[in-house]
């Protein structure tokens, strides 16, 4: 039988951002402009209870910049994870930094607190977790781990947006937290970023960063790069923003609808005092061969799903060289067992018990 195959990511794209699009497009202001800095502003009252949000092009710009406005560079290290999209670490080693890679928590797939503290050295700038799949990092002990050994807190908060960490919002801990508006997270600009602070001179540098070194034309104050957003993405991310909130319930029914029926599969645990916004579903195929699963899943049912992530960042070709012979066990054995099934708010309820009786059946098979 020949079934509609069920996408692990469903950007959704309607006829509101159409037409916002086309409104920008009419108005013949297309750079960095109105829609921009209304953008900043929604989004700022939206997902981080009113901490200043700048917009770049991209979420890697929002870590970069965040990090030279930061004044991380030549001589620092920054702990993150191995077990992220190479962007985190992307990020720190091209500001000249070292990223330093720690192992992360089995239950959060997040950067774990004690991994961290045993590999602080007296070079040790910053610690940056990532807020892993939509669910928070431990951001209580991250910022008593940072004010102990006076060190400058970040956020990756890439996949994380309006997640929470003891009722406070992602984006709203560190220096600084990086968004990405990618089409495949749980919000999207078409293509962006957002810097997120409470520090207004940060802000401002990450301001000047964007545009060349300059507030005003052709006054340049520092070396800078071409990393402003346009105001016809900030334009689909206005609309987007009226929108995330109700997907997150959603996504939160689906990942509820997927506990409470997998069977045979370790599904995702959530912290107390997380609120989790499910970028992805994640679980664990433990002790099988999970690239074997995954193809059952789409050649038997047609259920499309990822593999997030399948490397270690720090055994990748173009970063390993700054861990050799790193041993991360609960990384690699995730990099072994996770998949992430779909969890997107376009997913109906035949879709939902499809994935289950897929995922019951391959489990069962020991595919």
């Amino acid at each position: 039988m020949t079934r509609e195959v069920i996408p692990a990511a469903h950007p959704i794209i309607g006829e509101d951002e159409v037409e916002a699009v086309s409104a920008v497009l009419r108005s013949g202001v297309v750079a960095q402009g109105p829609q921009v800095a209304a953008f900043e502003d929604e989004f700022s009252a939206a997902l981080v209870s009113g901490v200043e949000a700048v917009a770049v092009n991209s979420g890697t710009s929002a870590l970069h910049l965040g990090l030279l406005a930061a004044g991380i560079g030549e001589g620092d290290e920054v702990i993150v994870p191995s077990f992220t999209f190479a962007a985190t670490a992307n990020a720190v080693a091209i500001t000249g930094a070292r990223p330093v890679f720690a192992d992360i928590d089995a239950d959060s797939f997040c950067l774990s607190p004690a991994a961290v503290e045993a590999v602080i050295t007296e070079h040790t700038r910053a610690i940056l977790p990532v807020h892993l799949y939509g669910h928070p990092a431990d951001m209580t002990r991250f910022r008593s781990l940072a004010d102990r050994h006076g060190l400058s807190l970040l956020e990756d908060a890439a996949q994380a947006h309006g997640a929470s960490w003891r009722s406070k919002r992602v984006g709203t801990f560190g220096a600084f937290g990086a968004f990405s508006l990618y089409p495949t997270k749980n919000m999207t600009s078409g293509e962006g970023g957002m810097v997120t602070t409470s520090d207004p001179e940060l802000a401002r540098r990450v301001r000047l960063l964007r545009n060349q070194g300059m507030e005003k034309r052709y006054a340049n104050e520092m070396v800078g790069l071409n990393n402003r957003m346009t105001d016809i993405h900030a334009a689909i991310g206005r609309v987007q923003l009226t929108k995330v909130a109700a997907w997150t319930e959603q996504r939160r029914a689906n990942a509820a609808f997927l506990d409470a029926n997998l069977e045979g599969v370790v599904t995702p645990p959530v912290a107390e005092g997380a609120a989790h916004v499910y970028h992805q579903y994640t679980i664990r195929v433990p002790g099988g061969d999970r690239d074997r699963f995954v193809r059952a899943l789409y050649e038997e049912w047609q259920v499309s799903s990822g593999v997030y992530y399948p490397t270690p960042v720090h055994r990748l070709p173009s970063l390993a060289s700054f861990a050799p012979d790193l041993d991360l066990p609960e990384t690699e054995r995730a990099a072994r067992e996770v998949v992430s099934l779909p969890v997107h708010p376009a997913l109906t309820r035949n879709d939902l018990e499809r994935i289950v009786e897929a995922v019951n059946a391959c489990a069962v098979a020991g595919a």
